[in-house]
């Protein structure tokens, strides 16, 4: 019986055959961070009110975690709140240096002893919540937010800010980080928006 050649030796391993199941596992794994991705921290209302000579911001936005952040929340992993703004004037070129360029962070975290939740500035004392929603509530309303000097701003000009709430990846415990940076579930941000500094 006449068989066919066999291939010539190159003395090169046959590479081996990929593996769909393996890469189905994959998706598997990924699909409940990928599914609850979605629009997070979308900003409400923005105020801006004269309180002797400053101009200071109140800022109100629902804080929507994830299921993977409220689950990591609810075994006592502290999550921190950026709260990045910048003011400047309508007409500025985008190169131009911004009269505010400030970050401010804010932090959630459930205390299992007191069977509590602490909200509050960082670095700053916290308030204590009985209920998970209570807390998040009081996370999405940020008073007294110091943006500059009324001297600071020229007659006739208009100004704007710039703001964007997100959650600061780098602030959660380092074995959750690499997970944090891979799953969308855990990018949350309201995205850039733009408020006018006066009415």
């Amino acid at each position: 019986m006449n068989h066919p050649p066999s291939p010539p030796d190159t003395g090169m391993t046959p590479a081996l055959p990929v593996r769909p199941l393996h890469w189905l596992g994959l998706l598997l794994f990924l699909l409940p961070g990928l599914v609850a991705a979605r629009p997070a921290f979308p900003i409400e209302e923005v105020t801006v009110r004269a309180q002797d000579d400053l101009w200071l911001m109140d800022v109100r936005f629902a804080p929507e975690l994830s299921p993977r952040a409220l689950e990591a929340l609810d075994n006592g992993v502290p999550l921190t709140i950026e709260v990045y703004y910048q003011v400047r004037q309508v007409d500025d070129w985008i190169w131009d240096a911004s009269l505010v360029d400030r970050r401010l962070r804010y932090e959630i975290r459930y205390q299992p002893l007191a069977e509590r939740f602490l909200v509050g500035p960082v670095p700053g004392a916290g308030q204590r919540y009985v209920t998970r929603d209570a807390a998040l509530a009081a996370l999405g309303d940020l008073r007294n937010l110091p943006l500059l000097s009324q001297r600071e701003l020229v007659a006739e000009a208009r100004y704007e800010i710039d703001l964007k709430i997100s959650l600061d990846i780098e602030e959660l415990p380092l074995p959750l980080r690499p997970l944090a940076y891979l799953l969308p579930s855990w990018k949350l941000s309201s995205g850039w928006t733009t408020w006018p500094l006066l009415p």
